[in-house]
């Protein structure tokens, strides 16, 4: 199997999971070099992008979002077999761009560092958890969100 140290700019196509094992995996939309040349439905590059790298995988988490521009740099893994998607073991991340704000639907998962709310149009009540599933609390609206995170953190020592 050849891998290749390299370089690559992309857009982060939805939001970075965690894995069992620590590290975390997004996909990466990468526009050909020779974009310009090539067809109008010439179709980008995914790869599958992974760190095992603790802090790398920390700021992978709490950091990039869908529609991020990201300068990458790490080791290139060859689809096998060929039809695959290709992965990419990253070494270093940089946010060079953030994408468009989402615009709110009628319900919506947020990221709060280690925890998710679920945002309804329909109540102002706001249920929190932590990225392990744990329940936190309702928080009574959205502006509450915080104070409910902060009060878990002290009351648990910050372990989610």
């Amino acid at each position: 199997m050849d891998t290749t140290h390299c370089t690559v700019d992309g857009w982060v196509e939805a939001i970075p999971a965690p894995c069992p094992d620590g590290s975390a995996t997004f996909d990466l939309i990468v526009r050909p070099v020779d974009a310009d040349t090539l067809p109008e439905d010439a179709p980008d590059v995914v790869y599958a992008c992974t760190s095992h790298n603790s802090r790398i995988t920390r700021q992978m988490l709490d950091e990039v979002q869908p529609g991020n521009f990201l300068h990458l740099t790490g080791t290139l893994i060859p689809p096998q077999p060929p039809d695959t998607v290709a992965r990419f073991i990253v070494d270093a991340l940089e946010v060079l761009d953030s994408g468009l704000v989402p615009v709110l639907r009628d319900m919506v998962l947020d990221r709060y560092g280690d925890y998710i709310v679920i945002v309804d149009a329909d109540t102002d009540t706001v249920p929190v958890f932590t990225t392990n599933g744990q329940w936190v609390g309702l928080a009574d609206n959205p502006d509450a969100i915080t104070t409910l995170i902060d009060i878990h953190e002290r009351v648990t020592g910050g372990d989610t």
